[in-house]
């Protein structure tokens, strides 16, 4: 696995804590289920792909007076956990909608899939590709996801269907490459970025993400720090070139971090 240490710190093997949001204690009991419920007042309303007024979430939570530090709260439980941010987007009307942190496409909905948000399953598994130097084995990733009551074959509280047949569908949706490791024996396998997350992530922004759910700094792991700064200068040099966007598996080399 690979370590992670920051700045002054003893060195650490790789845990959920970079790649898991940390606890936040509320201020009151009452003001913490206030922010439950209109959490799940707001994945109601994206299972349901309804728009979502000012209106509607005071009625939810009967008129309540703290309404704006109760929606605070909530936006911020609903990034950490979700990858989803609550964007006003209509001040006159005082519309809601929930947009995805990272500017990722990936809707599970369009395809019949039921439950909460899923692109922070995709996140958290990219992150964990990341940090482990851009590919890392079945074996690993699940290591992980196991310390989060992540299970393959087992149906999970907010997630829904079964892990392993989200991770196949992200495959699908080419999210993620699945492939047996070269000159394994036994065979074993290996995940990597798939050409459509090379071509939404910025390795920046997923890097500050992961590294806010744990409360800390992109500069306190400073070579990943580092080489993320190379692949965003990598990524404009191609961006730069003239028809780099019509070669999708150079764009998808230049991407990669040695």
């Amino acid at each position: 696995m690979t370590h992670l240490r920051t700045e002054g710190s003893p060195q650490t093997s790789t845990s959920p804590a970079l790649l898991w949001p940390v606890s936040h204690s509320l201020d009151t009991p009452g003001l913490d289920e206030k922010v439950k419920l209109l959490v799940n007042f707001l994945l109601h309303k994206y299972q349901m792909n309804e728009p979502i007024t000012k209106g509607d979430m005071m009625d939810a939570l009967i008129k309540e007076d703290a309404f704006p530090e109760i929606l605070r709260k909530a936006s911020e439980h609903m990034e950490l956990v979700f990858d989803t941010e609550v964007q006003d987007v209509d001040c006159s009307s005082h519309c809601y909608a929930l947009i995805n942190k990272l500017g990722l496409t990936y809707d599970p909905r369009l395809s019949g899939e039921e439950g909460a948000p899923k692109t922070s399953l995709l996140v958290f598994i990219l992150g964990v590709i990341f940090v482990e130097g851009n590919h890392t084995t079945e074996e690993e990733i699940w290591e992980v996801l196991n310390m989060i009551d992540l299970y393959s074959g087992r149906k999970h509280f907010i997630f829904g269907a079964p892990v392993k047949s989200a991770t196949k569908n992200l495959v699908r949706e080419k999210y993620l490459e699945y492939q047996q490791v070269p000159n394994s024996d036994p065979s074993c396998y290996e995940f990597l970025w798939g050409p459509r997350a090379h071509a939404e992530v910025s390795k920046m922004k997923l890097l500050e993400f992961l590294t806010k759910i744990s409360q800390s700094h992109p500069t306190c792991f400073p070579s990943l720090f580092e080489k993320t700064l190379r692949n965003e200068a990598e990524k404009a040099r191609a961006a730069a070139r003239p028809g780099w966007h019509c070669c999708l598996g150079q764009c998808k080399f230049l991407c990669h971090i040695q």
